[in-house]
C-alpha cells in the first residue's frame, strides 16, 4: 500500500502546482473514517482508496481526480456525508465522489428495474464528468486484483460477470486497453477456471520452449526496418489468454489450430513511417489477404489509431504486427484518460465521447428496464464497421446495421423521415444490411414517420429507442383521439351539458393527471369510467343519475351452476369465457376454480385432470370478452371502431396495440359484455365496417 508521503511525491512529480496540504488532508480522511474496517483479504479497508488513488497518478490525473479516489467509499460505507466532502475538500470533489457513490452496484444480472435505474445514474454521472467513470474502472481493476479473496464462490463469479459484462467494454469504449486486458484476464479466471487453466498453461510450454524465438523475429523486424532507415522499437509477445479463448470459441477450434499466437507491436516516430513500416513489412515477408487494417485514417470510435497486419515469418509461423506512433501507443493504452493528463487540464476530446451522447438519448427515449439495458448494451458492446455520407463524413456503426441505423446515426431527425436508401448510388431496401466502407444516401419525405416493423431491421441502441418512442407518441396521440370523443360523449350526459376549461383543469388535478392529454389518454385506455369523469368535472353530478342511466360501467353478476356454495372461482384470463359459452371448472391449488370455455387451448395439454363440470347461472350478466382486431393503417379507423363498441354499449377495458407495420395494425381489446350473443353481434359489426381487415374473439 502507497504511504501518504509516496502517494503526494507521486502527483508532484508530475503536477508541481498540487496543493500538498489538501491530499494530506483527503489522505488522512479516508484512513479516519474507514477506521477498523476490513477488506476480505484482511487488509485495512482504506488500502483500497488509497491503491485506487495510486493507479490514478500512474494515468497523470489531475489532483480532484486524486481526492475523488481516495473518498470514492466514505459516503457509501462510512458515516461521511456529501455536504461534508463539500465543505473540506470544495463542490467538484463531492460531485465527483457522488456521482461514483452512485455508480457503486451496477450489477447487469440482478433485477431488470434495478440494474437499469443503476445503469441510468452510471450514464448520466458519466455524461456530466467522464473522470467519474476512471475512478470507478481503476476501483473495479484494484477489486478484481483482490477478487480471490472472497470466498463465496457465487459472489466471485457475479462480480466477475458484472465485470465482463459492463465494466471491461466501457474501458475500451473510452480506449483504455490495458485495464480492459487485465479486467478480462481476472474475469476470465473465475468464468472459466478450466479454460484459463489449460490456455496459461499451454502458453507457458510455448514460452519455455520456443528457444528465443520470440525474441528472434523482433529482431528480424527491427533490423528490418533499420536497413530502410526507419528508426523504431519493437517488442513481441503471447497474445491474452482470453483473446485467444474467444477466438476458439467463435472458430469452434482447438488450441492447436489458432495459428496467430504470436503478436508484436512496432513503434516509430511519425504517420508517415507508419506506412513506410507496413511496406517494409510487405516487401520482407508474405502478407495474409483481408488481414491489413488502417485504424490510423480511419480510427476507432474510441480514438485507437494503429496499422494492424497479419504475416507468414519462415514460410510457416503466423504473426500479428501492430504499427504505430509513441504518441498513438500512449493514447491507445489509456484512452481517454490520456487527455485528463494534469497539465491539459478538463477538456474533454469530443472525438471519443460522441457514443456518450447516444447512450444519454438512448436514455431518453427507453420506455422500461429491459428496453434501457439492450439499448445500452447494443450502444456499448458491438464491433464497428465505418460507412460514409455522399458529402465524405465518416459514421461508425455496429457489424450488421442497415441504412436506418445509419439515418439515426447521422440525425433523429433524419431517420424519422427515412423512406429509402441509396447505398453506393444503387437503391435499396432500409433493411439491407451495411458493409465497410459503404457510401449511403437516405432517401427522406417529411410526410414520413418511423415504422414498428423497422426494430426488425437495427441494431443500433439510438435507432431502436428512437422509433419505439415516435411509435408510442403516434400510439399516444390516436389514443388521446379516441379518449376526447369519449370524454365529449361523457360531458353530454352531465346536468349542464358542457364545461369550460377551469372545470376541466381543476379535474385533471383532482385525478391526479399533469394535463388534459394525460387525462384523454387514460380515457381512451379505460384507465378511467364514465363515473370518475363526471364526479371529477363536477362534483356530485352522479349522485342525480337514474341507475339506468349510468352507462357503460355495467353491473356484472355472475353465477355458476356445479360449485359448493362460497367456494371461490374467477374467470380464466386465457380464454375470457362469457355467459352463453360452454364451461369448465379447473382446480388451483390456493386460487380456488379457474372456469374456462370448453374450447380453451389451455385445457388440451392434459395437465389438469380436475375438471368439474359448470354451467352459467340465472344471475350470470356481463363478463369481458377478449377479442384481436385488425385494422387498416388509416387515420381514423381505430376511432370507427371505438365507435362501434359503443353503439353496441360495451365497455372498453383494456386496449393494445401488438403490431404494427405500413399497412395494418393490430389491437387486442378487452371488452364488457352481457353475453356470448353480445360480443357476437360486436364482432359481426366489426367485420362490416371498412375500417376492419380481420376481427376474431381470443
Amino acid at each position: 500500500m502507497l504511504r501518504q508521503y509516496e502517494l503526494v511525491e507521486r502527483v508532484k512529480a508530475y503536477a508541481p502546482d498540487a496543493d500538498e496540504a489538501m491530499l494530506n488532508r483527503a489522505y488522512v480522511y479516508t484512513v479516519q473514517k474507514h477506521g477498523t474496517q476490513k477488506r476480505a483479504s484482511g487488509d485495512p479497508y482504506f488500502s483500497h482508496p488509497v491503491e485506487v488513488a495510486g493507479l490514478m497518478t500512474e494515468l497523470k490525473l489531475d489532483q480532484d481526480t486524486i481526492i475523488t479516489a481516495l473518498l470514492h467509499d466514505t459516503v457509501e460505507d462510512t458515516l461521511a456525508t456529501i455536504e461534508e466532502v463539500e465543505k473540506l475538500f470544495g463542490p467538484d470533489v463531492a460531485r465527483l465522489v457522488d456521482g461514483v457513490t452512485k455508480l457503486s452496484k451496477i450489477e447487469a444480472q440482478s433485477e431488470k428495474e434495478r440494474a437499469a435505474e443503476n445503469l441510468r445514474k452510471f450514464l448520466l454521472a458519466m455524461s456530466e464528468d467522464l473522470r467519474v467513470l476512471l475512478v470507478k474502472l481503476a476501483d473495479r481493476l484494484h477489486n478484481m486484483r483482490t477478487l480471490h479473496f472472497i470466498k463465496s464462490e457465487d459472489k466471485r463469479r457475479r462480480i466477475a460477470r458484472e465485470t465482463m459484462e459492463i465494466y471491461a467494454p466501457l474501458a475500451e469504449r473510452v480506449g483504455m486497453y490495458e485495464y480492459m486486458r487485465e479486467m478480462h484476464l481476472l474475469a476470465f479466471e473465475q468464468l472459466e477456471p478450466e479454460a484459463y487453466a489449460t490456455i496459461t498453461g499451454r502458453l507457458t510450454q510455448i514460452r519455455e520452449s520456443d528457444g528465443g524465438q520470440v525474441d528472434a523475429i523482433a529482431l528480424a523486424i527491427s533490423q528490418a526496418m533499420t536497413e530502410a532507415g526507419v528508426r523504431c522499437k519493437v517488442w513481441g509477445r503471447e497474445k491474452h489468454p482470453y483473446s485467444i479463448w474467444k477466438k476458439m470459441a467463435e472458430r469452434h477450434v482447438a488450441f492447436d489450430q489458432i495459428t496467430d499466437i504470436m503478436a508484436f507491436r512496432v513503434l516509430v516516430d511519425d504517420v508517415a513511417d507508419c506506412y513506410r513500416a507496413i511496406g517494409i513489412l510487405h516487401t520482407t515477408w508474405q502478407a495474409i489477404p483481408g488481414r491489413f487494417k488502417d485504424y490510423i485514417s480511419t480510427p476507432k470510435s474510441n480514438g485507437y489509431k494503429s496499422l494492424h497486419t497479419s504475416m507468414i515469418y519462415e514460410r510457416s509461423m503466423r504473426i500479428e504486427v501492430q504499427i504505430r506512433t509513441w504518441d498513438q501507443h500512449e493514447t491507445n493504452e489509456y484512452g481517454l484518460a490520456a487527455h485528463w493528463a494534469y497539465k491539459q487540464g478538463v477538456v474533454q476530446p469530443d472525438g471519443q465521447v460522441g457514443w456518450l451522447r447516444d447512450l444519454v438519448e438512448v436514455l431518453d427515449a427507453s420506455h422500461d428496464a429491459e428496453e434501457l439495458l439492450e439499448n445500452t448494451k447494443m450502444a456499448i458492446y458491438q464491433d464497428r464497421i465505418f460507412a460514409f455520407t455522399p458529402k465524405g463524413a465518416l459514421f461508425q456503426l455496429p457489424k450488421g446495421a442497415t441504412p436506418i441505423d445509419f439515418a439515426y446515426a447521422v440525425h433523429s431527425d433524419l431517420g424519422s423521415m427515412a423512406v429509402g436508401a441509396k447505398i453506393n448510388g444503387r437503391h435499396v431496401p432500409l433493411r439491407t444490411t451495411l458493409a465497410n466502407g459503404d457510401v449511403v444516401e437516405i432517401i427522406k419525405s417529411r410526410t414520413a414517420s418511423p415504422q414498428l416493423s423497422w426494430l426488425g431491421s437495427c441494431v443500433t441502441g439510438k435507432a431502436r429507442a428512437a422509433i419505439r418512442r415516435a411509435v408510442r407518441a403516434k400510439e399516444r396521440a390516436e389514443v388521446a383521439q379516441i379518449g376526447r370523443q369519449l370524454f365529449d360523449e361523457i360531458v353530454e350526459r352531465l346536468p349542464a351539458g358542457k364545461v369550460g376549461k377551469k372545470a376541466i383543469t381543476s379535474a385533471v388535478k383532482r385525478l391526479g393527471y399533469r394535463s388534459d392529454e394525460d387525462l384523454m389518454v387514460a380515457i381512451g385506455t379505460a384507465k378511467l369510467d364514465d363515473r370518475q369523469v363526471m364526479e371529477a368535472l363536477v362534483p356530485g353530478s352522479t349522485a342525480a343519475l337514474p341507475d339506468p342511466e349510468q352507462w357503460p360501467k355495467q353491473e356484472r353478476a355472475i353465477s355458476i351452476r356445479g360449485l359448493t356454495p362460497g367456494m371461490a372461482f374467477h374467470l380464466a384470463d386465457c380464454c375470457h369465457p362469457v355467459p352463453g359459452d360452454r364451461i369448465v371448472g379447473v382446480r388451483r391449488p390456493g386460487v380456488g376454480v379457474e372456469v374456462h370455455s370448453i374450447a380453451c387451448e389451455d385445457l388440451a395439454n392434459g395437465q389438469d385432470r380436475d375438471w368439474l363440470d359448470l354451467s352459467w347461472g340465472e344471475r350470470s350478466n356481463g363478463a369481458v370478452g377478449r377479442l384481436r382486431c385488425v385494422l387498416y393503417n388509416r387515420p381514423g379507423t381505430l376511432a370507427q371502431v371505438t365507435g362501434i363498441f359503443a353503439g353496441n354499449m360495451a365497455n372498453i377495458v383494456h386496449l393494445e396495440m401488438t403490431q404494427r407495420d405500413d399497412l395494418f395494425g393490430t389491437y387486442e381489446v378487452d371488452l364488457e359484455v352481457r353475453d356470448l350473443a353480445h360480443l357476437t353481434r360486436i364482432v359481426s359489426a366489426l367485420r362490416a365496417s371498412d375500417a376492419v381487415a380481420q376481427a376474431d374473439r381470443l
